[in-house]
């Protein structure tokens, strides 16, 4: 059965203050039981946490993460300069999921240089498959662009079979294209979720101050920047629709994720997301 998570990206600044194992025991306390790791150092600490909160509290690895460049990005290991440790981690963890989270900005250079990162990342899907691990390609906004009338996330399921997906709802939403739509086109690829809502704001008061006093240009700054993250529910978003497109296209696990707070905790935003789910008939899942 499919399981409902938590990405701890937003989590990274509370792991490096208090360490992943207190992290992940307020996780268990709200209700979670599955994590994806992400921007969170694997260090033999972060690992020694990771892995006794899940004994203790009964957590699992959803996946953890990886790039493509010579560093990784966003702190996670590299799958060219570190593959053995990779697939350590993973058997330390209990995991047998990887995901690439963004693929190197320069392979949005030309289609060339994109289907060379489909490649090397189809290759890198082969590889992990040996140790029984599958890899997955999270998307942007970005993926939904056209290289010669095709949208290159098309374009990287064509040139990379052997690659899985990590579907971002906000992402695809901010992409122009409807996530429950793309959701069922990827049923069989589709292995990981992120359930992100997608909420307009409003202008905020220095906003309209500025633009009393004339000063269009912070006002247009302002007025060009009204999509957020949101807590699942909060936004616009047809989650029943997202959770069903999911599960029925095969997806292993569906993790809730909110790049930005807006000031609020982030923990209360993940109490909030989640109370929405079980509202929504997904307490199960969860």
């Amino acid at each position: 059965m499919a399981k409902i998570g938590v990405q701890a990206m937003m989590l990274k600044q509370q792991v490096a203050e208090r360490g992943a194992y207190d992290v992940w025991k307020q996780l268990s306390e709200i209700g979670f039981s599955v994590v994806e790791v992400s921007q969170i150092e694997l260090d033999d600490k972060n690992r020694d946490d990771i892995a006794r909160a899940g004994d203790e509290f009964g957590m699992s690895v959803a996946a953890i993460s990886a790039g493509m460049g010579e560093t990784g990005g966003g702190g996670n290991d590299s799958l060219r300069e570190s593959f053995d440790k990779i697939v350590s981690d993973c058997q330390t963890l209990g995991s047998s999921r990887v995901r690439i989270g963004m693929l190197p900005m320069p392979s949005l250079a030309s289609k060339e240089a994109l289907i060379a990162f489909a490649h090397d990342a189809g290759e890198m899907a082969r590889r992990l498959a040996d140790h029984g691990i599958i890899l997955s390609y999270h998307n942007h906004h970005v993926e939904f662009a056209r290289m010669d009338g095709q949208h290159i996330l098309d374009l990287i399921r064509a040139e990379a079979p052997d690659l899985k997906f990590e579907l971002d709802v906000h992402w695809i939403h901010r992409g122009g294209m409807d996530p429950v739509t793309v959701l069922k086109k990827y049923a069989g690829v589709v292995d990981l979720v992120h359930l992100k809502d997608y909420r307009i704001g409003l202008p905020p008061a220095d906003a309209f101050e500025a633009l009393a006093a004339g000063d269009r240009k912070v006002w247009a700054e302002h007025w060009g920047n009204l999509v957020q993250f949101a807590e699942v529910g909060q936004g616009n978003l047809d989650f029943a629709g997202v959770v069903e497109a999911g599960v029925d296209g095969g997806a292993e696990y569906l993790l809730i994720e909110q790049d930005q707070q807006y000031g609020r905790d982030i923990f209360d935003c993940l109490t909030d997301s989640r109370e929405h789910l079980i509202k929504l008939g997904y307490a199960d899942l969860l």
